[in-house]
């Protein structure tokens, strides 16, 4: 247990593994591109959006971990800490994450992660639109920067277009102050605006099942009323001895007596009606 203190759910742990993996290419990525500044500055962008999450994420594990200094110190906890500052020459620190996840699928087993996966299909899901996201950000900023940035008559060409261009596309806003001009950069945006779709309707959906939906615990506690009562109803008659029935049958002969006297109270009462209204109807002829 004290080895796998710091894990976290299979698919938490699977989605910052992958986080993890997009910023180490991303290193490789600014390098390549250095002539370029525009694409340069995006990914430096989404590299600040990953340390902000990195962060987020070591302050959590510190917080939730059984013991913090076994964490801090036994468990990668300093790397995760030193990886999460904006610095790129310790971002190549986000590797122990991975070594975290291989940890987990190698202690778990793949089935066991995939039954922990389809189980928890809400929270699975919302990690897969999140990760979605992410990507559709920086590859469709960058991509749709590289098409647009030099042709003719382009607004978008810089890092600030792309993104902003992007954001709003995925959001199904679409202000239309940034736009492509291209062939190819149409086209790129028709992908976009689709997948910009699937994840808003889809993060819709789990928004409105999770606010909407009856709690589990509140259906569990009607059922367990519903159940109990009959059972509280049977209870005094199951519960009468056998020697009481003489006593009871006792008590219910007086309330039949009662009974019997109303019904003849009520007779005399219909009679005596009777008789008044014959008297009535002669009165009047």
């Amino acid at each position: 247990m004290s080895a796998r203190s710091e894990l976290k759910s299979p698919g938490y742990e699977i989605f910052i593994g992958i986080l993890s993996m997009l910023s180490i290419v991303n290193l490789m990525l600014v390098w390549l591109v250095s002539s370029e500044q525009a694409l340069q500055t995006v990914l430096l962008v989404m590299n600040a959006i990953f340390s902000a999450i990195f962060l987020g994420d070591f302050t959590f594990r510190l917080i939730t971990a059984p013991r913090r200094a076994a964490y801090f110190f036994k468990q990668f906890g300093w790397a995760d800490l030193l990886a999460s500052l904006p610095f790129p020459q310790l971002k190549i620190l986000r590797i122990f994450r991975l070594v975290r996840v291989y940890r987990l699928l190698r202690d778990l087993g793949p089935r066991s992660v995939w039954r922990t996966l389809t189980r928890d299909r809400a929270g699975s899901a919302l990690l897969v639109l999140l990760l979605m996201g992410i990507l559709v950000l920086q590859f469709g900023s960058l991509l749709m920067l590289y098409i647009e940035q030099y042709a003719p008559g382009a607004n978008i060409t810089n890092a600030s277009d792309a993104l902003w261009y992007t954001i709003v596309t995925i959001s199904t806003v679409g202000y239309g102050d940034r736009y492509p001009v291209t062939d190819a950069g149409r086209a790129w945006g028709s992908i976009i605006i689709i997948i910009g779709v699937g994840i808003f309707g889809t993060f819709t959906g789990y928004l409105a099942n999770l606010f909407l939906s009856p709690r589990k615990g509140d259906g569990e506690a009607d059922d367990a009323d519903a159940a109990a009562a009959p059972a509280e109803d049977a209870a005094p008659v199951a519960s009468t001895p056998a020697h009481a029935a003489p006593a009871v049958a006792a008590a219910s002969e007086p309330a039949s007596a009662s009974s019997a006297a109303t019904v003849k109270e009520l007779r005399a009462l219909l009679e005596q009606s009777e008789s008044n209204l014959a008297d009535m109807k002669r009165l009047l002829a």
